[in-house]
């Protein structure tokens, strides 16, 4: 089970797992696959924690990081403005008294006036003062392979300094055009991300998307498979279309080692393929995750425009620190695409590998025999 992509990385297997949890992703990178760690949430001095954690434990293999760098942006630029203070006073008083009146509906009681006040991270926010600081960190580890941008190309210096150290660049796609733009500039690897994805998605899918990406960049470039993939027989279809791995993110957010809620972790294996929803109501880009009382509230007729990023996320991070105080479950929701359908149950992350690994090897022989 090995493709280009796996003797660049130095990989057993074409199995590309994203995670906000540093456990799973080592270990992914430990069982063979390519764990890739979600920085988003972390400034520079904590990313420094998690990666020396990670360097300590993913038994010398490699891994990536994944950031969070959209091309546009309330905010964009840095200075006073970009300011957590600045932004959070955008936010308009219509769209405070709508969620507190979503609040008050569904019993969600206020936080208590003494608690201690957290500092906001959102989607956006720090792009332009940590951004260096965290490719800085990410690069200066040994085992780090790969750097990647979740949200469209990235910015030049990540490219830049990523190839002065011998490090893959890569970026999501959602469409063909993303996909050159991003080659064009230099990015090493595609992600082809479909609108079944969990997080930040387009709306063509996965079955379409992929052809078309790899026939566009042509066959020097890797093509990573995105959304709707948590099976071997996924990734068996997933590579018959041209790509040369999958990666996978759902997959993971319930694995033994995953540090996720308790009240959302019931709701992902209560869930249906049916029960995620593209929506902008939590980052202020079209986002699939959870159906939940958040996501009916900025679709119900009547309710204000979801916000730009990073505006809507400042305001659901207020509101999920009230939800999330009080477990009110109806409101526990998570970035999660449509292949949660399949997940029941919790299982060790390196026994969901070898099932992945084992499958494919059945459904690749499976097809080998069709052409006897």
């Amino acid at each position: 089970m090995r493709t280009p992509i796996c003797s660049k990385l130095d990989i057993e297997y074409p199995i590309f797992a994203f995670s906000h949890c540093r456990d799973v992703v080592a270990a992914v990178s430990k069982a063979g696959g390519f764990g890739v760690l979600g920085a988003l949430a972390f400034p520079p001095d904590q990313l420094e924690v998690e990666l020396d954690w990670i360097e300590a434990n993913v038994g010398g293999k490699p891994y990536g990081v994944d950031f969070a760098m959209p091309a546009k942006y309330v905010g964009k630029g840095g200075g006073a403005e970009a300011s957590i203070e600045s932004l959070t006073a955008m936010i308009p008083q219509r769209h405070r008294d709508y969620v507190n009146e979503v609040m008050d509906r569904y019993g969600v009681p206020p936080l208590p006036d003494d608690l201690p006040q957290r500092a906001m991270k959102a989607a956006g926010l720090g792009v332009d003062a940590e951004g260096p600081g965290q490719v800085e960190v990410s690069l200066s580890r040994p085992n780090v392979r790969m750097l990647v941008n979740a949200l469209g190309p990235p910015p030049l210096y990540v490219i830049e300094q990523s190839h002065a150290k011998g490090v893959l660049v890569g970026a999501l796609a959602g469409s063909k055009v993303h996909a050159e733009r991003q080659v064009s500039i230099g990015v090493d690897v595609v992600v082809a991300q479909g609108t079944e994805a969990g997080g930040h998605c387009g709306e063509i899918s996965t079955m379409v998307l992929v052809p078309e990406v790899v026939d566009a960049v042509g066959p020097d470039v890797p093509v990573l498979a995105a959304g709707g993939i948590g099976t071997g027989r996924q990734i068996a279809a997933a590579l018959a279309l041209g790509a040369q791995g999958a990666w996978m993110g759902t997959l993971w957010l319930t694995v033994t080692e995953a540090d996720m809620q308790p009240l959302v972790v019931e709701n992902m294996l209560a869930a249906t393929s049916r029960d995620t929803v593209r929506s902008r109501g939590m980052t202020g880009k079209p986002a699939r995750q959870l159906r939940t009382r958040w996501t009916e509230a900025w679709e119900a007729e009547g309710a204000p425009d979801p916000l730009p990023m990073p505006l809507q996320g400042i305001l659901y991070g207020e509101s999920a620190r009230r939800f999330s105080r009080s477990k009110t479950r109806d409101f526990a929701g998570t970035p999660a695409g449509q292949i949660i359908g399949r997940i029941d149950k919790v299982r060790p992350t390196r026994e969901v590998m070898m099932d992945l690994v084992t499958e494919w090897i059945e459904t690749t022989e499976r097809m080998a025999n069709l052409l006897k």
